[in-house]
């Protein structure tokens, strides 16, 4: 069994190939090392005899088949994806252009290889689409958590070129037989996640004196799955997961904003206090709320629990300190990428 992990020096993907070269499986990983991507997310795995790496984009359609053929690849776990909402405001077409373009020249290529594949061959192959809760839209705070069968409501540039993608793969699967998977996930954290995102953001704007920012009142509320849960669960439904059929990955987690960053204040309070003894709370600023921001999101994980006997280990709290003290042990790897901007 040998694995193609698109995006696999990303913060989900490099989870996943740690992960599975970990297990002793072999990898194929393919990225395009944009921004968000970097090599040095696999150095705790480099130089093995299962991980093959190749810099590279998603929709060149001779580097992916010729890929497929030469490693004989039997799981694709698609993971390359831009994925940063205020990014997708600011400059939707790449969005575009990645998630959908991109994923329709990925399936293309799928299909071209699993229909010369022996009927053996087949019947191990999966395309695994690993998708995002943001395409449901967003819950009102009552309303029962996202699930497989919420309809989709996609209100950025970000979560409608994710619903367009999962629809391809969908197509692909029903009009052409192509064997396929999609997983719908909560919001990640965890190590290596990079630097704009909310949590390793507060952390190194507190740790440089910064001012903390919050979107609006920072009552928005996200549910928090970490990324080592998330990486067991995508590999288990990559290997058990039933073709065509969809699950839904959460971690049980919900906080909001403000319930966030005032944790990761009084854990950095305790692990690195301010020299001033003040509390890193003094730093917090609320700035204009995002356009378009969803209230709350919240996934139920019933499915992957009964079918796959999946659920979480790691809880809030537990993934929040080991995340935290995981920066500060870390600054070079994101001191670098700060300083590019």
């Amino acid at each position: 069994m040998t694995f193609l992990v698109t995006g696999g020096a990303g913060f989900i993907g490099s989870a996943v190939v740690r992960r599975l070269v970990t297990q002793g499986r072999d990898v194929v990983v393919l990225d395009a090392l944009t921004y968000a991507g970097h090599k040095s997310t696999l150095r705790e795995v480099e130089g093995t005899k299962h991980l093959r790496f190749f810099e590279g984009d998603i929709g060149d359609t001779t580097l992916v088949t010729d890929l497929l053929n030469q490693h004989k690849i039997t799981k694709i776990m698609h993971l390359a994806a831009e994925s940063h909402v205020d990014r997708s405001i600011s400059n939707p077409g790449v969005f575009i252009q990645t998630n959908l373009v991109g994923t329709a020249s990925l399936l293309t290529a799928a299909l071209g290889y699993f229909e010369n594949l022996s009927s053996e061959q087949a019947a191990e192959f999966k395309f695994h689409h690993i998708s995002t809760d943001e395409v449901f839209g967003d819950l009102g705070p009552t309303d029962p958590a996202f699930h497989e069968q919420t309809p989709y409501a996609p209100r950025s540039p970000y979560s409608a070129s994710k619903a367009g993608s999962d629809f391809l793969v969908d197509a692909w699967h029903h009009t052409y037989g192509l064997p396929t998977v999609i997983t719908n996930c909560s919001n990640n954290y965890g190590p290596y996640h990079f630097p704009e995102k909310l949590i390793p953001r507060t952390v190194i704007r507190a740790l440089k004196g910064m001012d903390i920012l919050v979107f609006g009142q920072g009552i928005n509320v996200r549910d928090w799955l970490y990324v080592e849960d998330h990486a067991e669960a995508l590999i288990q439904v990559a290997q058990q997961g039933r073709v065509g059929e969809r699950y839904a990955i959460g971690g049980g987690e919900e906080r909001t904003n403000n319930d966030v960053v005032q944790s990761i204040c009084q854990t950095l309070d305790h692990l690195r206090p301010r020299p001033d003894g003040k509390s890193y709370q003094d730093q917090i600023t609320y700035v204009t709320d995002r356009a378009g921001h969803d209230r709350r999101y919240a996934i139920a994980f019933d499915k992957i629990r009964a079918e796959l006997g999946w659920q979480p280990k790691v809880t809030f709290a537990q993934g929040l300190k080991q995340t935290i003290q995981w920066y500060l042990d870390h600054e070079d790897w994101w001191q670098a990428l700060w300083n590019e901007g």
